[in-house]
């Protein structure tokens, strides 16, 4: 996500990245570290971005939060769960190949409502990734580990398919630009899509 640290710099942002531990800590426990890493900020309005898993351990915290204080933006998040991920846990390896942060979100029941946060969701629709090699029948359209409608948060300001990759969306102009409109904004620039 460095990429996208060094884009939201250029657009005038104070961009910190924040990193967490999936394999050992559990959903609850990353989200709890973040926000004491974002109070410890002392800031006005702090925004998040998250991709994937990080998005998860924002979406865990706000479970526990009245405000955010700025807005989210969400990467090939998960939210809806993950044909993927379920797949892999049921390999011999594959729920230890997850780490904790995942197991827990898979078992665990979702949130009904994020409306009172202003969150932007970006899907992807390049359906190429390892996802794919692990669960053969993901729903259509996918980013190739995330299908789109697993991405959909309840509550949610905006949406909006891209045709990247899971993996790519870290490194994308498209997916940075995107989330400066909605940092900016509040929504995405659909035009530019």
């Amino acid at each position: 996500m460095e990429l996208q640290r060094l884009a939201l710099a250029r657009a005038g942002y104070r961009a910190l990245a924040y990193s967490y531990r999936s394999m050992r800590l559990s959903l609850t426990e990353n989200a709890g570290r973040l926000a004491l890493y974002a109070c410890s900020l002392r800031a006005p309005r702090v925004h998040f971005v998250g991709h994937s898993l990080g998005g998860l351990v924002i979406l865990k915290m706000l479970e526990r939060e009245r405000e955010a204080g700025g807005r989210v933006v969400l990467e090939g998040v998960p939210y809806g769960g993950s044909r993927a991920a379920q797949a892999l846990a049921r390999l011999e390896i594959g729920a230890s190949l997850l780490g904790r942060s995942m197991r827990e979100w898979l078992e665990s029941e979702r949130p009904a409502d994020f409306a009172r946060f202003e969150i932007g969701v970006i899907a992807g629709s390049l359906g190429l990734g390892l996802g794919r090699l692990i669960e053969w029948d993901l729903p259509q359209p996918n980013d190739g580990v995330v299908a789109v409608e697993e991405t959909r948060v309840p509550g949610m300001r905006d949406h909006i398919v891209l045709p990247i990759n899971h993996s790519g969306m870290v490194v994308s102009r498209a997916v940075s630009r995107q989330i400066v409109a909605f940092l900016r904004h509040g929504a995405f620039a659909h035009q530019d899509a």
